[in-house]
């Protein structure tokens, strides 16, 4: 995990249905916490909670405090709990099978 920044709070909560316009997993965060994290817009991070981790895109709002965020569908998390997020690094990830491997 990364070190030297501190955790961030989850503030809320949003679980949805099956019928909602907007699902799957998502993290809204304030541009300043993201800027120090060097996270983008719409960037995959990992999100590491006290049980377990979930990959979900970053969205950044201004109306949260810094230091808060808020997630949508990350199981294993609850409000007041402390997240960590990680950057999901996609070119130096491990080849898992010859059949993604680049052609030599």
């Amino acid at each position: 995990m990364a070190r030297g920044f501190p955790p961030l709070q989850v503030g809320a909560f949003i679980a949805t249905r099956r019928g909602d316009a907007e699902r799957g997993p998502l993290l809204r965060l304030h541009p300043v916490d993201a800027e120090q994290r060097l996270i983008r817009a719409g960037e995959l991070v990992w999100v590491y909670g006290p049980r377990r981790h979930e990959l979900a895109p970053v969205v950044f709002d201004d109306t949260l405090p810094r230091g808060f965020v808020v997630v949508r569908d990350l199981a294993g998390l609850a409000v007041t709990e402390t997240v960590r997020l990680v950057k999901h690094d996609v070119r130096s990830r491990p080849i898992l099978t010859s059949a993604l491997a680049p052609d030599a």
